[in-house]
């Protein structure tokens, strides 16, 4: 039997080199698969809005979709170390404000962590957030909620002074007491200069392998969502063919009296 995930195991992991898996997801079953799985951490993405509501961006997420999401996956999850993101301007109007729904969130999911986009703007809310016993993983490179600001989605890193503004907002984070930073679309050797020297733990998502371990939404691994590849996702199986062509052969089975048979009912 798996142990259950802990800051103090993920850190061990780190330590000795082994690679931290972490995946996004948004419900009971496909949390519970997770965690029979051995996934270490799960992430409860505010990327529902687009996965799962089928919305343009993040942006228009509450706070209420998240609790309730994060209470559906914690019902999934024994043993995985549960990360939740604090949807847009949950955060950013004041730090009391963010102390307030950080710790509702905790306190009304059962979540590990929470995750908060940007860098050095919100150093000192992380400073404070953990300095309450709330432990807080970082986003920077490119930040979803930040997706109109940033012209798009693209890459982060590839000119000087995103480089540079990038180092700085990682140092920030860690410094403040974030125990793990999220890279997102960031060129794979900017990614490996940042987490070598790191304390904090590095996940990267479009990052290359350098980081000290990686994550990947749900939905997109497993080949359910067709109409959108980026170019680090890897699709382990086609799920979306699987799941339509057992639909068109449920159809068929119905619409020929083949299904329900005597199997299937009851006498």
């Amino acid at each position: 039997m798996l142990e259950n995930v802990t800051l103090r195991s993920l850190f061990r992991k780190k330590r000795e080199g082994q690679k931290i898996t972490m995946v996004s997801t948004y419900d009971y079953i496909s949390a519970r698969l997770c965690d029979e799985a051995g996934i270490d951490c799960v992430l409860v993405g505010d990327s529902l809005g687009m996965v799962f509501q089928g919305l343009e961006s993040t942006l228009p997420v509450t706070l209420e979709e998240m609790i309730y999401h994060t209470k559906a996956v914690k019902r999934g999850v024994k043993r995985a170390f549960i990360i939740v993101d604090m949807p847009f301007m949950s955060y950013q109007v004041s730090q009391e404000e963010a102390l307030r729904n950080c710790a509702r969130v905790m306190k009304e999911t059962g979540a590990n962590a929470v995750k908060l986009e940007g860098g050095q703007e919100i150093a000192e809310l992380v400073h404070r957030l953990v300095s309450v016993g709330i432990p807080v993983v970082g986003h920077i490179g490119f930040t979803p909620q930040s997706v109109h600001a940033l012209g798009g989605y693209r890459v982060i890193g590839k000119k000087e002074d995103e480089r540079e503004k990038l180092k700085r907002d990682f140092k920030a984070l860690e410094d403040a007491g974030a125990f793990m930073v999220v890279l997102e679309s960031v060129p794979s050797y900017l990614a490996k200069e940042i987490s070598q020297p790191a304390k904090s733990i590095t996940i990267g998502i479009g990052a290359g392998p350098h980081c000290d371990g990686q994550v990947l939404v749900f939905h997109d691994l497993v080949g359910l969502v067709e109409d959108i590849k980026p170019k680090f996702v890897k699709r382990y199986v086609e799920g979306a063919k699987i799941f339509r062509d057992a639909l068109k052969r449920y159809k068929e089975e119905v619409e020929k009296g083949i299904f329900p048979s005597e199997e299937e009912s009851y006498g």
